[in-house]
């Protein structure tokens, strides 16, 4: 009898494991599938913008973003979203979420996509650096040495250089710390319900939009305008899978698989527009990539090492 109930528990934790494991792997699947997905709607943005202003296609994406965001809506009920926490904070998260993907939009029209996509790879390096200041989370000197080593690759793959101070580079660089400032601020407000964080952003972004097509909105064909809707479906899609990967594996197993959007931006790149990253390009991204892969490191260490066998910085 009691060895029967004993095979009975060992089936059970092999059923749990294997569950356990499966939800992982679901885990990461969803993660890398939501960042081609990301991918595909950088390309897509950046060929869209070679015709139209950031404006109209701010304004268009969002529309596109709320033929999902309906019945997401409408099934939270739409009062939920004006009962939010902490409504100052909510409003700076919107205008860096908002300036995050109008400046991307900005940098793309000018700028090959995977040169743009290295500014982006830097914003875990923001990231670690900010947390220090606005959300007290300590950072050893390791850390803050990997944090001053992806700095200096963003400047490699500025190119020390006149053309480091180009439009379209800051662009892309004050977007990049938009978007890490808008995670920073998530993590603040991570009792808020995604559909309201979204939904925030979407009517900011169709705002700015409205606000920056004035005097710029151009006819466009059919095509376009399937084009435009396609791109805020594809991103809210993309939302969606990075949200739900995010409650089925580990945080910090998921977080290094974001610099495949550098990889795919590298791909897509070259299929649609034919464009190569130079040399300067590739060193940069190579060492922010190694960089924000130290930090990930060090913060899974902290988190999951006891404490008497982490060195006495405490990273």
């Amino acid at each position: 009898m009691r060895g029967r109930f004993a095979r009975i528990r060992r089936m059970k934790t092999k059923a749990a494991v294997a569950t356990s494991g499966n939800l992982i792997m679901t885990g990461v699947v969803l993660m890398l599938l939501g960042d081609l997905l990301f991918a595909l709607n950088d390309a897509m943005g950046k060929w869209l913008m070679t015709s139209f202003a950031v404006g109209q296609v701010l304004v268009i994406r969002s529309l596109g973003a709320f033929i999902l965001l309906g019945p997401m809506i409408a099934r939270q009920g739409p009062m939920a979203l004006f009962r939010v926490e902490q409504k100052g904070l909510q409003f700076m998260r919107v205008a860096m979420a908002t300036g995050d993907v109008a400046l991307f939009y900005a940098a793309v029209a000018y700028l090959p996509l995977a040169d743009v996509m290295t500014f982006y790879m830097a914003g875990p390096i923001y990231i670690a650096a900010l947390s220090h200041f606005f959300l007290g989370e300590k950072i050893g000197w390791r850390r803050w040495l990997a944090v001053l080593v992806g700095f200096a690759g963003v400047v490699i793959a500025l190119r020390p250089s006149t053309a480091m101070l180009s439009l379209p580079s800051l662009f892309g660089l004050a977007g990049s710390f938009s978007f890490a400032l808008s995670l920073v601020m998530s993590r603040y407000l991570r009792s808020t319900s995604d559909t309201t964080l979204v939904t925030w952003q979407t009517v900011a972004a169709l705002a700015t939009g409205i606000g920056l097509s004035i005097g710029h909105w151009q006819p466009a064909t059919p095509i376009d305008w399937s084009g435009m809707l396609l791109l805020g479906v594809v991103a809210t899609c993309a939302h969606l899978l990075i949200t739900r990967s995010l409650k089925l594996a580990p945080a910090s197993l998921l977080a290094p698989l974001q610099y495949t959007l550098l990889l795919w931006a590298i791909v897509l790149g070259y299929i649609f527009f034919n464009d190569i990253p130079d040399m300067q390009i590739v060193i940069g991204a190579a060492i922010i990539v190694f960089a924000g892969l130290f930090i990930f490191h060090r913060k899974n260490l902290k988190e999951t090492v006891p404490a008497e066998a982490v060195p006495p910085d405490g990273h």
